[in-house]
């Protein structure tokens, strides 16, 4: 990935004032980015605490506030960057327990905003940048493991990353001549505030999880710092042969 080499690479992570994201933004800084943290407003005070303590380390950081479902937001923020070398479309929201025989839709159309067209919309204007660049870029996406293998009461969380595979094809296909890559990474069950959070919504949802847990080859939970392992990879020059590739991180429970 030839690029401008008269300033810092620039990647930007959205959702990452904590979790998976935040792990992610501490090692592509450790990689050498100047890392951009993104989340919504509401999280302006561990975002921008993170940042100074990524400075403190001797990083470049910045925060900027965005709600990836909202078009507008998106353009003015991927706008607002001098450059971007590395988009990952982290951001996501985790559905309540629901099954196909439910009476209701509760959740979906919000499911469905940020996690599938917030990933829409970051890799659409993370394209148009890079490409207006002319050196091109990697466009990491999140997907998941139920994005591979459907789990009791998962349906609407699964659809948006069953679909997050899809995008990520299709732009890999369309962005390949522009020497950008596209991918996203599945993990299975990770240590951070949203598998916490969607464990703590029910006794039904906690049950579940333990039995994820269980089917592990590995026999441990994942931590967010093992998805930003692999996130370095896929942002690195040492991927740049790999794209529309959905890669598992998820201690063994689909084997493909």
């Amino acid at each position: 990935m030839a690029t401008d080499s008269n300033t810092k690479k620039v990647a930007l992570v959205t959702g990452s004032a904590n979790g998976i994201g935040k792990a992610i933004v501490r090692k592509l800084a450790s990689d050498g980015y100047a890392v951009v943290i993104n989340d919504l407003e509401f999280n302006k005070e561990k975002a921008e605490a993170f940042a100074e303590e990524l400075k403190a380390q001797g990083h470049e950081a910045s925060v900027l506030f965005a709600d990836v479902s909202d078009f507008e937001q998106v353009k003015s923020m991927v706008n607002s960057l001098e450059r971007l070398d590395v988009m990952v479309a982290n951001a996501a929201v985790v559905a309540p327990v629901d099954f196909i025989t439910d009476d209701h839709i509760d959740g979906w159309q919000k499911t469905f905003d940020v996690n599938l067209k917030g990933h829409l919309l970051c890799y659409k204007f993370a394209a148009i940048k890079m490409i207006a660049q002319g050196w091109g870029g990697r466009i990491i996406g999140a997907s998941s493991i139920v994005g591979r293998k459907p789990e009791p009461g998962r349906m609407t969380y699964s659809a948006t990353k069953w679909a997050i595979r899809g995008l990520t094809q299709q732009a890999a296909y369309e962005l390949g001549k522009h020497n950008i890559t596209v991918n996203c990474y599945a993990p299975g069950l990770i240590n951070s505030e949203l598998a916490q959070q969607y464990m703590a919504s029910s006794p039904q949802a906690a049950e579940l999880m333990n039995t994820v847990i269980k089917s592990q080859a590995v026999g441990r939970i994942g931590e967010p710092e093992d998805v930003a392992q692999l996130v370095s990879f896929l942002a690195s020059e040492g991927a740049g042969f790999i794209t529309g590739q959905t890669v598992s991180i998820d201690g063994g429970i689909v084997f493909t």
